[in-house]
């Protein structure tokens, strides 16, 4: 299977499809609704990535918002259950990482939860490091916060 990766607009059906099984499947794993009080919006997010399959169909999202000169956050990260494992979402932190240098950014941090170990995996995998947190999630119980710096490319 081959994935291409590229920039939609935020109000996209298939970037709303995927954000919105985003929000489901992490109600289902914290068992409350979605909690983030600073919501991504189509003017807060710098860039939005979408992956597709060969056939065309959407398999996952990923979005950058830019908190200060050099420093990117990452949003909305989320690849379809059926095509985990398949470097998809590799794919997509790889673009998104891409987009950040493009903007100027030398730093990339982002915020998961200790009921997505998956993710943490995955992100302490490609180089991400723990840190205490940034912005509303400093001291947040819920929030398990990684950084990388950029290589310059």
């Amino acid at each position: 299977m081959s994935t291409t990766i590229a920039a939609e607009p935020w109000s996209s059906e298939d970037g709303e499809r995927l954000r919105s099984d985003m929000h489901a499947e992490l109600a289902a794993r914290y068992g409350i609704p979605d909690q983030e009080t600073e919501k991504p919006t189509a003017e807060s997010v710098s860039v939005f990535l979408v992956a597709r399959d060969d056939q065309g169909a959407a398999t996952g999202c990923g979005a950058l918002q830019l908190l200060n000169d050099d420093t990117a956050e990452i949003k909305r990260m989320y690849v379809a259950p059926e095509v985990r494992g398949s470097g998809v979402a590799k794919g997509i932190l790889r673009a998104l990482e891409n987009a950040a240098r493009e903007l100027g950014a030398t730093t990339l941090v982002l915020s998961t939860g200790p009921e997505q170990p998956d993710a943490i995996r995955f992100y302490q995998r490609e180089g991400y490091q723990s840190f205490a947190g940034y912005g509303p999630y400093v001291g947040h119980p819920m929030a398990q916060c990684f950084t990388r710096r950029l290589a310059v490319s």
